[in-house]
């Protein structure tokens, strides 16, 4: 049961999160819908895709995709009471992050996947709306931008797998995996914190 709210939690962040770029990119409501709802569902629709599972959960069961698409709509009316758009959206693309990590592995540990499979599936869905969101509206995914984005989605991902190796109960293990994803991602925007890039030469 915990599983599946943490995931519809997550679709709504990550849906709210889409939506309010669209916002920002002055969309219609359509526009901002399709960003929001394949920024909350993409990420599990790319794991579903890696673990095999056709059609992908997010298309067939009607509360994921409503989630994502109600989210947006909602999004849509009442945006100008949140505020600094920019701020918010950074904020929900952690939360959303951290819960697709540690769900995401969890399901494919329920899938029968290994360890490193699940970890990396994890990640993946982790990632996978977020690089959606930006490819729609036409900017360079965080992911590539030496942002510190995919660590924090592995470290979730890995705790939930470690977890379960030790036998740790689900649960636990889904939250903690989702507090310290998500912990560390607000920790590493607020203090800046990047991958090292290369050096090129001075001109």
């Amino acid at each position: 049961m915990l599983l599946k709210i943490l995931e519809l939690v997550g679709i709504a962040a990550f849906a709210a999160s889409g939506a309010l770029v669209g916002v920002t990119k002055r969309f219609d409501i359509f526009g901002v819908c399709v960003v929001g709802v394949f920024t909350g569902i993409g990420g599990g629709i790319v794991r579903d895709v890696l673990l095999g599972t056709h059609p992908p959960t997010s298309l067939t069961s009607w509360p994921l995709f409503g989630t994502a698409a109600v989210t947006s709509v909602v999004v849509f009316f009442v945006h100008s009471t949140l505020g600094k758009l920019r701020r918010e959206i950074l904020v929900l693309d952690a939360l959303g992050m951290g819960l697709f990590a540690s769900t995401g592995a969890a399901i494919a540990l329920d899938a029968g996947a290994g360890p490193l499979a699940s970890t990396l599936v994890g990640a993946t869905a982790a990632i996978g709306g977020g690089i959606l969101r930006d490819v729609l509206v036409n900017e360079v995914p965080l992911l590539l931008h030496r942002d510190f984005y995919a660590i924090p989605a592995l470290l979730g991902a890995t705790i939930v797998v470690a977890g379960s190796s030790v036998g740790l109960a689900g649960n636990t293990a889904l939250m903690i995996g989702t507090v310290v994803a998500s912990t560390v991602r607000l920790v590493a925007m607020w203090r800046n914190w990047s991958l090292p890039g290369p050096r090129l030469p001075r001109e």
